[in-house]
């Protein structure tokens, strides 16, 4: 079988952008950056068109997405380490190999990124006494597209590669060379549907959500499906495998989101008169 130019095309790049001094900066960490100036370009164009629908002050969305990302950069390192690698330890976010050279920090769980921005913006809304659910809100609108250039990060980092593509597929042509095996370009199926289609599908449900965060309950659902038809892509870590059901780690964590979403989002619908009379109380304080 031929191999065309773009089954070949981890051999032929090279995941370093360029160095500085001893440091190497990859692709991936310049994605990274990306990522954060679109997640604040959006945040900042929804709330300056649609203040009136987050109920935020401009001048506190900064200080947010501080709290947030220091929020979600710990959270994801220490879910990775804690479900995918092998369990906390002091230097985890220590970018030296045991001969001092930079190695840089690899390894971010989007789930326990997840948790750790949810965290962080609990503690900054109480801290600032700032309603919780409106921020959480703004925040699922940019995270999609920002989320996007983190996965072609990943695939331009040569990393998270997908399943072995059956010879006799059809889908040969889609494939990319890892080891001596085509796989399915994972990465940019999940920047595709976790991405993409995500943000369609939350600009297409603002409208409807009227109540306090109900858009954030939607796009833990949204991505949460997205993330588990993506994962039958996507190869599973070597020492983790499947489980029940052939199930990988990121579809088990993915129901898990989704049903928490769900309940979330029928308490919020049944009860949004108190969670924003709560609300009220505490930016009054």
């Amino acid at each position: 079988m031929a191999l065309s130019t773009w089954n070949l095309f981890y051999s032929k790049f090279d995941p370093i952008a360029f160095e500085i001094f001893f440091l190497k900066i990859h692709w991936y960490g310049i994605c990274y950056v990306v990522a954060l100036v679109v997640a604040l370009f959006i945040a900042q164009y929804f709330l300056k068109h649609h203040k009136s629908y987050f109920g935020i002050d401009a001048k506190m969305l900064d200080s947010y997405f501080v709290w947030s990302e220091v929020g979600v950069i710990l959270g994801a390192r220490i879910g990775y380490v804690t479900i995918y690698g092998n369990g906390l330890s002091w230097d985890i976010f220590n970018p030296f190999d045991l001969d001092g050279n930079f190695v840089g920090i690899a390894g971010f769980s989007y789930h326990g990124g997840v948790i750790g921005f949810v965290f962080a913006s609990v503690m900054f809304c109480f801290y600032k006494k700032q309603p919780i659910f409106s921020y959480l809100d703004l925040a699922t609108l940019c995270i999609p597209l920002a989320y996007v250039f983190g996965r072609i990060g990943n695939f331009l980092n040569q990393e998270l590669y997908g399943r072995i593509i059956d010879i006799d597929s059809k889908l040969t042509w889609i494939g990319i060379l890892v080891d001596g095996h085509l796989r399915y370009p994972s990465q940019l199926f999940e920047a595709f549907f976790e991405g993409i289609v995500v943000f369609i599908i939350m600009l297409s449900v603002r409208r409807f959500c009227k109540k306090r965060g109900q858009l954030a309950c939607v796009y833990g659902i949204a991505y949460a499906l997205a993330r588990f038809f993506c994962e039958y892509f996507r190869e599973a870590d070597a020492h983790m495998g499947y489980y029940a059901f052939n199930l990988s780690m990121g579809q088990i964590l993915s129901v898990v989101m989704f049903v928490s979403c769900v309940l979330l989002l029928i308490a919020i619908s049944r009860n949004a008169s108190h969670y924003q009379h709560k609300e009220e109380q505490v930016c009054k304080k």
